[in-house]
């Protein structure tokens, strides 16, 4: 399903010039006069969503996306295309045009976790795809249920040990996000839990607050709600110390040292789409990013913001694969 973005035409005389939104974005050299002088974008960008309309993935690209077509002066076009854990969407991008015409809004779950536990997924992010920019951090929080005699990471450990197969823990599923950081999250401290798989994030969630089950790490959209009206109990959030992306609550890796593991949304392109063009819409993306409008939408959906530059997002996913091929291997799953 196709969704355009209604924006007011933008005013010529007030509208940025790729010369100028380069040089706003970098504060060092201009793009090459060749590039400066060509009319990318001239026409409408189509950005495909592997996700369904209203997901955290489609809300954080719409908000980005309004922006970038503020500063490209050309509408962009939402693409929704949900399907096999964002295969469907993914593949389509792969196979588009490589002319700038064609982005995708990527996430780990599609890009990190699929490839690695679905037989039918050939692509991969390092080697398919120009990588335009990160776009936001989603942390993951540890929650448990309020009746839980818990009040940190540490106490839940403890308990688990003293319960053994009596803890239990949920997950949006097997493969979901929530369980391979669950399961991370028990090989680093050390203790074990029952797995309870849920068909959905919004399942396993409900499960804690009923104390069907005890805990779950889980994407902070799902939970924050149910922390703030008392249903849930937060212990941590999976970003590092140096992130307070909710104020004062610690990050686990205060008392895990080094353990991190949140999901990400980031912009990309097709391979082959020239380099000044991936140049210019990842400082385009770093404008975007610092927009007020865009960082109060973010907080409220539990997102932070995070630019970089293409090398920088490479940088990350190439981390990013190795954590979550690590956290694969701990829950002893294998591709299906």
């Amino acid at each position: 399903m196709t969704h355009a973005i209604s924006l007011i035409p933008p005013v010529p005389n007030l509208a940025l010039s790729r010369r100028h939104l380069i040089a706003a974005a970098s504060g060092l050299a201009l793009a090459p006069l060749s590039f400066a002088q060509r009319t990318y974008p001239d026409h409408a960008v189509k950005v495909v969503v592997p996700n369904a309309p209203g997901s955290s993935v489609d809300t954080i690209g719409r908000v980005v996306c309004i922006e970038l077509s503020r500063l490209l002066a050309q509408p962009v076009v939402i693409d929704n295309r949900a399907g096999a854990a964002g295969a469907i969407g993914v593949e389509a991008v792969r196979n588009a045009p490589a002319d700038g015409y064609s982005l995708l809004v990527g996430s780990s779950s599609a890009l990190s976790v699929a490839p690695l536990l679905q037989k039918a997924v050939t692509y991969s992010a390092l080697r398919d795809f120009e990588l335009i920019s990160l776009m936001a951090l989603l942390p993951n929080v540890l929650v448990c249920n309020t009746q839980l005699p818990v009040q940190s990471l540490a106490q839940l450990s403890a308990y688990a040990k003293s319960k053994g197969s009596a803890s239990n823990m949920a997950s949006a599923g097997v493969g979901s996000v929530s369980h391979l950081a669950g399961m991370a999250l028990q090989n680093a401290a050390g203790f074990k839990s029952l797995h309870v798989p849920y068909k959905g994030g919004a399942q396993g969630v409900a499960s804690v607050v009923s104390g069907e089950t005890d805990w779950v790490l889980t994407p902070a959209p799902a939970a924050m709600s149910l922390v703030a009206a008392g249903r849930l109990r937060l212990l941590g959030h999976s970003m590092p110390p140096t992130s307070q992306p909710l104020g004062n609550v610690p990050s686990l890796a205060v008392t895990l040292p080094g353990f991190e593991f949140s999901s990400w949304i980031g912009m990309m392109a097709p391979k082959g789409v020239p380099v000044a063009v991936i140049e210019l819409l990842s400082k385009a993306m770093a404008l975007a990013l610092q927009r007020p409008e865009v960082l109060k939408a973010f907080e409220s959906n539990g997102a932070v913001a995070q630019a970089s530059s293409p090398d920088g997002f490479r940088a990350y996913l190439t981390r990013d694969i190795e954590i979550n091929r690590r956290a694969v291997a701990t829950a002893g799953l294998q591709p299906e």
